[in-house]
């Protein structure tokens, strides 16, 4: 029997504002920040405090509905979301229900089967909780809270069940973190924790419109771990499935060492939260004058810009999906592609993508951060492409430029570089060589070809490397018949 997964993702995106949702505690980062600082009686949820809601985590909020293409709701209304956690120091969370922030988005994805459009059901805001760490001590367990993340804006958005698979789910969350990080809300870095996802997962028979049992796994930071763990619990349900046997609705946390889902509790459903409006919060009221604004400060978004990329540099989905999915990347490449005289757009996108790539990761290098800036990277290509330096050359000239930050032209010409194309030089090299190894000259023309690219070697190891392969080429093939 053929199965098909169906999954919905919630991605929770803290906004990157400077003080919490409701209240002027500053927001700092919990992973270098001392414990429990940014804490006051508001965010700690002591009895009798006021929450008063951060203007500009609504106005960011708004940015990601409307980059998503929702539907702004004029009145939207803060519920209390019951549930009791160490972390939750209220005994519930300021979250919305029944009227959200915003409704009915679209994001197109990229995956290997082309585009396609995942639904946005719903976009809402909400505060964080604190952090809890698990300790173990002389055979005992204890967890200590900190509050410094208690209370920071957070903006859930909730797909519709549209994902399929693994590959789209990353995409998916790839293509949002993308749209997040261009509108400047959020910084993407997952390992902090500032943005995380849950897919919720069901199984069914292919063909089928029904739904299965789905359950959820949580706080998953980094896409690795989303891939992976959605790729198992599909396998995993399917085989229970097979069985005979029943999927259970519960929570699930992913063990990444083990490669498992593991139980942490039964899924409550949403009678369990007792939502009921927030008694201290009046309606969020959106002036249709702030949308508009909002509106038309959007920048150009990932999708538009991927189409442009293929439109205008004449470059493949692939490419292009690579090339825009950070700002700061796409910006590089336009920057190189404004400096070029001569070097194409396709061989700009792959020394960037492959080569440059290459040493960022070595370095642990952001594309921001790159010693080699984008008209040096273009000035490298066009000697390439002129001929006045061959491939292998400039793959060293690049690392040379990367640890020096020189420029190619400076590193060529004080290496004496610059690629030999000079007819009667290679005609003499070839020459030395054929006459030096005669046994193998005769072995080719005797009908051992593969000797071809041993006597080709030898011609550029005796230039050094910097005589021209095709003419070098040309000239041993006509040697070799004469």
């Amino acid at each position: 029997m053929e199965y098909e997964a169906v999954i919905g993702l919630e991605i929770h995106a803290e906004l990157g504002t400077r003080s919490k949702m409701f209240c002027s505690c500053p927001v700092v980062d919990s992973t270098q920040s001392e414990p429990n600082r940014a804490v006051c009686p508001v965010c700690a949820g002591m009895p009798g405090v006021l929450p008063v809601v951060n203007q500009r985590a609504v106005e960011f909020g708004l940015k990601v509905a409307l980059a998503l293409g929702c539907e702004i709701n004029p009145v939207s209304i803060f519920a209390r979301k019951n549930y009791f956690y160490p972390d939750l120091p209220k005994g519930y969370q300021i979250s919305q229900y029944e009227q959200p922030l915003a409704r009915q988005g679209l994001l197109t994805i990229q995956t290997s089967q082309g585009e396609k459009t995942i639904r946005i059901r719903r976009v809402h805001l909400e505060e964080d909780t604190g952090k809890l760490t698990h300790l173990k001590h002389d055979n005992s367990q204890y967890s200590l809270v900190d509050l410094n993340r208690a209370g920071v804006p957070l903006l859930e958005i909730v797909s519709e069940p549209d994902l399929h698979s693994a590959e789209e789910v990353r995409a998916y969350a790839m293509g949002m973190r993308a749209v997040l990080r261009y509108l400047g809300v959020n910084s993407g870095d997952m390992q902090k924790g500032v943005m995380r996802i849950e897919p919720n997962i069901s199984v069914r028979t292919s063909g089928s419109t029904a739904f299965g049992t789905r359950v959820e796994i949580k706080n998953l930071n980094s896409f690795r771990a989303l891939e992976a763990s959605t790729a198992y619990e599909i396998q995993r349900q399917i085989e229970l499935h097979s069985q005979g046997k029943r999927v259970r609705q519960e929570t699930l946390g992913w063990d990444e060492s083990k490669g498992v889902t593991f139980t942490q509790r039964l899924k409550e459903g949403e009678e369990d939260y007792r939502y009921f409006p927030e008694p201290d919060l009046p309606p969020l009221v959106i002036d249709p004058a702030w949308i508009k604004e909002i509106r038309a400060s959007l920048p150009e978004l990932p999708v538009e810009k991927r189409r442009r990329f293929q439109e205008q540099y004449g470059l493949n989905a692939y490419d292009a999906n690579i090339l825009v999915s950070e700002q700061a990347l796409a910006d590089y490449y336009e920057g190189a592609v404004a400096a070029a005289a001569g070097a194409t757009t396709k061989a700009l996108a792959n020394w960037i993508t492959g080569d440059l790539f290459g040493l960022l990761n070595q370095a642990s290098l952001g594309i921001e951060e790159s010693p080699i800036p984008a008209q040096g990277l273009t000035a490298l290509v066009e000697m390439v492409q002129s001929g006045q330096i061959n491939q292998t050359t400039a793959k060293a000239v690049l690392a040379e430029m990367f640890s020096s930050k020189k420029s190619a032209e400076e590193i060529v010409n004080a290496g004496g570089l610059r690629q030999i194309s000079d007819a009667g030089f290679i005609t003499e090299l070839v020459s030395q060589v054929l006459t030096e190894n005669p046994e193998q000259a005769a072995a080719y023309r005797a009908g051992k070809s593969a000797l071809f690219q041993w006597l080709f070697g030898q011609v550029m190891r005796l230039s050094k490397g910097q005589a021209n392969p095709q003419v070098v080429r040309q000239e041993l093939e006509k040697q070799l018949s004469s």
